[in-house]
Order: C-alpha cells, then structure tokens, then sequence
C-alpha cells in the first residue's frame, strides 16, 4: 500500500535525509546500497518529518515550544531543565494524529508479517534532520526504545522518541552549534530488533579513535544489546583490524583487548520495562564477545560501507558503525551506520604532542581518550543534581557521565570515569570537545577525593593516568606540511606499540628500530620458558601465571599472541614502509625479573657483555623461547600479511653465530629471503666493523646501535654514571668505525642505517653520517622534525667522510 508519513528502508537513501533524518537516511542507503550484496541490515520504516510537525501542529505545541525556547537561558541548567521537562511531558501525552497512528499501525503490522509474526520486537529510534552529518555527531542527543512489541506499545514509544528531540543536552547541542531550533524535526525510525540480548554487540569505527589514523577498524563488543556500549555502561572488548592487508584477504587482527564486561541488557520478563540490566557470567567475561572470523567479517562490512559513503560524499569518509549478533540464529547485523565526526574534522597535517615534565604519584587509571593532558580540583558527581557544584576548570570524575551533562563537560578540565570504553558517550563528547578524558578507571571515586588538585595524562600512550598534584607539562604543535624532505631517510625508532598509530603519521621512512623488549616487559612480564616450562617456576608465580594465561590453550600461545599484536600494530602504523624489529636483547638481569624468571636466569657479574642478544638463540637455555619470538614474527608476515616487517639480530659476537642464529631461524619458517624476508644484523661490536666483508655475506644489511659501539670501543659501561663524562658517541675512533662499516657494507652491496641515540641528541651528528653516505638514520619520534631540518639543508664542509680509503681501518 502507499503511505503518506512512512516510508520503508528501501524507498530511502541518503537523498531522503530532509524528510527522514540522518539516521533513517543512512540506514535506507545501507539496505539499498549493501543490504542485497554485502552486509546485513534489518528491515525497517522511518516516520517521515511531516508526521512529528503534524503533531505538533495538531496539538497546539508548535508555537509554543519554540517560544519558551527562545526565552530559555540555556545556561541555567535547572530553567533548561524546567522548559525541557514540560516541552517534553506535553509531546509525550497529546494523541497522535489520526492519520499518523493508521499508517504506524498499517506499517508495523506489514513489517511483522515479513517477518512471520502479529507482533514483531522493534526498536525504536529517533533521526533528527540535523543528525548525522559530517561536521556534527548529536551523539546520545534523543532517545531509543529497545523490544517494543505490539501497536500500543509502539505508539507510546514513537511519541516518547519525538519528545527527545527536547532533551536538555539536544537543545544545548543545538544552541551552541547554531542550529536553529525550529529548523530542526524528527523522523521516527522503526527497525526489527537483531536478538544480541542472547549474544553480543557494539560499535565500530572505521579509524582508531585517539590518533586519527585512518588504516584500521576498530570493533567494539559486549554481551547483550548494544546500549550498554554506546553509553558506556561496559568496559568492552576491542579489536583492532588493518585495513589494507584485510582487503588482500589475510586476517589482520593487528590487536585484540579483553574487556570486563560486568553487566549486560536483555528482555525483560514482564515487569514495567521491556530491558532489564543483569550480571555477565565470570565465564562470560573471561571470553572475547566475538571470535575471529566474526571480527573479520564486521571489518570487512565495516570497509565496505565507508567506501561507499566516501564515493557518495566524494571524500574519504570515517564511519561510526553499530553492529549486533542474533543469540538465535548467530547471524550479524549492521543496525546503524554514521559518518564520524570527530576525527574526520581534525587536520591531518597537524601533530600535536603533549609531554609531562615529570610525573607524579599514581593514584588512577583506565583507557585513554585522546592524547592530551588536563589539571585541577577533583568534582566527584554521581547524579545530575550535584551538577551544580561543579565549576569551570574541575576535573569531573563520575561513574558515567550522562548525555544530559554537556553543558557542564565542556567547561571541565578533564574527566574520568570508572566505567565506559573508547566509545561510550563520555569519549566520545570528550573528542568532540578536545579534552581529556580516562574511562574505565576502576575505583576511581574513592581515590580521588573532591578538592585534591590532579592531573589526567592521556599522552602516554593506552594508559590514561590519574596523578597527585597539578603537573607542569608541555604542549606542541607541528604542521606536517611544513617539514622538509631530508636528503637522506629519516626512520624512527619506536618502541611502544601503543604510540604508533600516532607516530605513523609522522613523515618518517618506516621504523629502523622496534624494541620488542617493551612488548615483552609491559604487554606479557612472564618470561617465555616459564610458559614452556611450569614444571620449573615456583607456585606462587606458577598461580600468577595461569591467572594471565587462562584463555589461551597453551600458555605458550599468551606469548605468541601479545608478542604478535604488539608488532603488528607498530607495522600496521607504518605500512607499507618498512619496520625493522629486533629480536629480544634483554641481559639476565632483566629476563631475572620477569616473571618466572628467576628459575631459567644465570647470576652474571656484567650481565652488560654477558649471555645476552644472539648468543641466547641457539643456545639450550633459551632456543625454546627464541621458537616463541620467530612463531610471532611468522604470524605477523604470514598471517596478518604485513610483510613490511624485517628481522634484525642484536649482539651477534662471531659470522659464526650469526650463521647458527639464521639457522635457527629457519627451523622455525623464517629463512631469509623467502617471502621477501630481510634479516640485519646490528653493528655494536667493534668485531661486527672489522669482519663488516664477511657479515656482508650472510645478512641483508646493518643498522648501527652507536651505544654499545661506543661503550665496547671506549671501554665505558654506559650506565656507569662515574664515567659519563667520557662516553661519547661522537669521539673520533668510534666515528672511524662507523665510516668504515658503511665504506665497506656499501662495497659489498648491503646497506647502512644507524638506530643508535647520537643524532637524536645532537642533529649535527645527523648531518655528519649523512656526509659518509650512510642510507638512512633512525631518531626518536621528538627528534624527528630537527633532524629533518637539518638533513635538508646544503651540506657542510665539515661532514667529509672521517677516513679515506687508504687509512681506513683493515678488514
């Protein structure tokens, strides 16, 4: 039949937006566009704009609501809160107009049918004119009706929805982003319900949220309806997907987050509403919510929907995706989908970085928002009523914040709260609004107590940290588009996997140096023959073992699988731009305090030129482990395909040992060579220059670490503060060397780079080994715009090659 006011999903597209809203719009444009190919969509009807400005013409309220709008002060919250209120109660109770409830009723009954039922479960959701927009988000503005079910219900809900478009965060919203209040309506969008109440669902955005970077999908899930994850109700796991090697069809879950998952909704069974709130079973939260082929498939929808919308707008186009998996057929669903519009309106040419001068005592943390850092006096508020204690400048920590809260959020310093993920409502107001903000930070009302002066970090990477005391810091800015090409590549050094979306933007040549040892340190802390090994660890340690490993089948996979995801993400940042990773280069000192490292660590007088780097991979007391660190890096390059990843192996003493390192390799799926596979070997050893011809014809190249070649040509221990004064990196004899591998590397067709802390400290030194030709250097991230100043201006007298060939060093 035909309709004045409703309109189903596949008579809409993107062009109805006028007459259905934002959301409405966009969902009809998914079930033409991808719905029949490609992605699943629930069927579903939008009550046109006419339908709500009907009602309130019929009604008498049209004049007046936007008369008492245009008295309110928006920012007295308890007047906004009065208006609000009565606007709303007076939608919510007048009838709706005849001709409306006839086609709501002939519709829903249509769409029950196609569904083989009388009473089809919908939801319920509003799609205001405004909303969804590119340049704005109107996120959690109205509301949605989940598991309604029969006319009556349905009709009390649609009106409910239509009042929303009066909540006291909408009008705010719009008054300050100078919307005009009148120029904005409602549609009513009515979608059959998707059965996550007996599996899972979430959010997805197509970019990683803090940093902007636009190569991965970030998925988002817990049990139950997917409320809990929109407005934060849930810490839930994450997924993080790379995008390019996804579209040549490996499977690149780069990362993955368990969350804790504490409460989910579900139908309610009788009682005054249709979802009740209850506890996830400890089994449940100890479990991802999705495995990984579904992750795969929603990432795969999820590139599939923004390429369509960036052809559609004819830009690139970042979406804000909600998903949800039928408990009854274990089918997925997209249910809404929505340009993001935080991200996508940041320049990409700006870098802004924020460092902490020095840190504080810890008093909190949970998942960072962002990555900028706030101070000021703690406001613990746990309802709206105690909103008014609040003042501009306080940090506002909360359970949750509510949508109703941001008048207040955008004047506070920070925020934090104890329970939400990255893309709850709180992170996402905070994005929009620029501030900091830590979500998930457990207990965080109890120790922080009203009036302490703190302050919030969300600079250092996942962790977001709550400090005692209001902290100096630094902020800056560097505009991309103004740094120069260097004459020579300029890599990076990068060893938290967790700043690398963000370095990635950098205009580095890839990463000469990845440091799994940070990976190793933070992410997993058990030493890897201890998980090969328990029989050997003591109980107490054993105990804590098991606890952090209980979701893997073996205990060796724990190792694999965070070893993997911690080098994935620094390669997925940098793709398709190589990444050079070092395999581990611990002493026995450090490996002894990891944990269970004590039963597989020998006691060594100077553990600094001890059993350390490649002398521990053929060797019995760790060639188990070494297995563990080639099996990652295999995953890495064969599984996910990020093939940009090269090996590279430290302190190796003897070609000897390098032989029986790459030897080792091999039996573990590593052969150089094969699939494009690049191994280096780090020059550190004066042995390493002198025998630079024959280390030349077992691996692809060197990178000079110039720390430990100054320590062992100086005969410094480089941690020995007595003798600081004279550990140089710049003295004469360790510049001979360095000129003298690069001569003879390049005389053997291998390359040079230097990973080493010299030029990151002293950007001259840049331009001297750019001077001996060297291929590429690697500077910390903080460095990098000097060192690529330098290396662009004309090159000085005084950068001669160190040494000519005749007095080169003999090899």
């Amino acid at each position: 039949m035909s309709y004045a006011y409703i309109q189903f999903f596949s008579d809409i597209d993107l062009s109805s937006l006028p007459e259905v809203g934002g959301k409405n719009a966009s969902l009809g444009e998914l079930f033409q566009a991808l719905g029949a190919a490609e992605v699943r969509v629930p069927d579903g009807f939008a009550l046109s704009v006419r339908a709500f400005r009907l009602h309130l013409e019929e009604n008498g309220l049209s004049d007046w609501i936007y008369q008492a709008l245009a008295a309110v002060n928006v920012r007295d919250v308890a007047e906004l809160s009065r208006v609000a209120r009565e606007i709303r109660e007076k939608i919510r109770h007048a009838e709706l107009p005849s001709g409306v409830r006839r086609e709501l009723q002939q519709a829903y009954a249509e769409l029950s049918a196609r569904y083989g039922t009388s009473e089809a479960d919908v939801a319920v959701r509003s799609s205001a004119t405004a909303e969804d927009l590119p340049s704005a988000s109107f996120a959690g503005q109205q509301e949605s009706y989940l598991n309604v079910c029969g006319a009556p219900a349905l009709d009390i809900a649609v009106r409910s929805c239509m009042a929303s478009l009066f909540t006291d965060r909408a009008i705010v919203y719009r008054a300050e982003r100078g919307f005009d209040h009148r120029s904005v309506a409602l549609s009513v969008g009515v979608q059959k319900m998707v059965r996550s109440d007996l599996a899972s669902a979430g959010v997805i955005f197509t970019l990683d949220t803090e940093s902007g970077f636009r190569d991965v999908v970030l998925v988002t899930g817990s049990f139950g309806l997917g409320e809990t994850v929109v407005k934060g109700r849930v810490n839930p796991d994450e997924f993080w997907v790379h995008k390019p090697t996804l579209r040549l069809g490996y499977r690149p879950i780069v990362r993955k987050e368990l969350g804790s998952k504490a409460i989910k909704l579900i139908y309610a069974r009788g009682g005054t509403s249709p979802v009740a709130e209850v506890a996830v079973p400890r089994g449940d939260r100890e479990r991802f919510s999705l495995s990984d082929d579904e992750v795969l498939q929603l990432s795969a929808w999820a590139v599939a929907i923004e390429e369509h919308y960036s052809r559609r707008a004819g830009a690139p186009t970042p979406m804000d995706i909600e998903w949800a998996k039928d408990g009854r057929t274990d089918e997925l669903y997209i249910v809404q989908a929505r340009p993001e519009t935080v991200q996508a309106q940041r320049s990409q040419l700006d870098f802004e970085t924020y460092r902490l001068a020095a840190k504080g005592k810890l008093l909190a943390k949970g998942k960072s928002v962002g990555t900028r850092i706030g101070a000021g006096p703690v406001r613990v508020i746990r309802t709206a009523a105690e909103l008014r204690n609040f003042r501009p400048g306080d940090v506002l920590v909360a359970p949750m914040t509510d949508p109703d809260w941001e008048p207040v959020l955008k004047t506070a310093a920070a925020v934090v709260t104890e329970q939400g993920g990255r893309t709850c409502h709180a992170a996402i107001i905070s994005r929009e609004l620029g501030i900091p903000c830590v979500v998930g930070a457990r207990q965080a009302l109890s120790v922080l107590p009203n009036g302490e002066e703190v302050t919030v970090s969300c600079a250092e990477g996942d962790d977001g940290k709550v400090y005692a005391g209001r902290l100096d810091f630094s902020r800056e800015v560097i505009h991309l588009g103004d740094l120069p090409a260097p004459r020579v590549p300029v890599m990076l050094n990068v060893g938290n996997p967790e700043r690398a979306f963000s370095l990635g933007r950098l205009p580095s040549a890839g990463v000469g140096l990845a440091r799994i040892e940070f990976v190793i340190s933070t992410w997993i802390g058990i030493h890897p023959m201890a998980l090969l090994h328990p029989e050997r660890v003591p109980a107490d340690a054993l105990a804590e073992i098991k606890t952090r490993t209980h979701a893997h089948a073996r205990p060796a996979d724990y190792f694999v699988d965070k070893l993997a995801t911690g080098i994935a993400q620094i390669a997925a940042a940098f793709y398709p731009r190589p990444v050079i990773v070092r395999f581990s280069d611990f002493k026995t000192n450090e490996y002894k305090n990891l944990l269970g490292g004590a039963a597989f660590e020998p006691t060594e007088s100077n553990p600094m030129i001890g059993f350390r780097g490649a002398s521990r991979y053929y060797d019995e007391r760790y060639r188990e482990a070494f297995g563990l660190e080639c099996s990652a890096i295999l995953k890495v390059r064969n599984e996910m395909g990020l093939t940009n990843v090269k090996v590279m192996i430290p302190f190796c003493r003897t070609v000897q040992e390098g032989r029986d390192v790459l030897t080792e390799m091999a039996k573990h799926g590593l052969e150089r060579g094969q699939n494009e596979l690049e191994v280096y070997v780090m020059c550190e050893i004066p042995n390493n220059v002198v025998l630079a011809d024959q280390f030349s014809q077992i691996f692809d190249g060197f990178s000079i670490g110039s720390n430990d070649l100054t320590q062992l040509t100086l005969g410094i221990d480089r941690d020995s503060a007595l003798l600081a004064r004279l550990f140089n990196e710049r003295d004469d004899g360790v510049k001979r060397l360095i000129a003298s591998v690069i001569r003879v590397a390049h005389e053997h067709g291998r390359k040079v780079g230097l990973c080493g802390q010299a030029p990151s400290d002293d950007p001259q030194f840049a331009e001297w080994l750019a001077g001996q030709g060297i291929d590429s250097i690697s500077v910390t991230s903080d460095a990098l715009p000097q060192v690529l100043r330098v290396l662009a201006a004309p090159v000085s007298a005084d950068v001669r090659p160190a040494i000519s060939s005749s007095s080169a060093l003999v090899t």
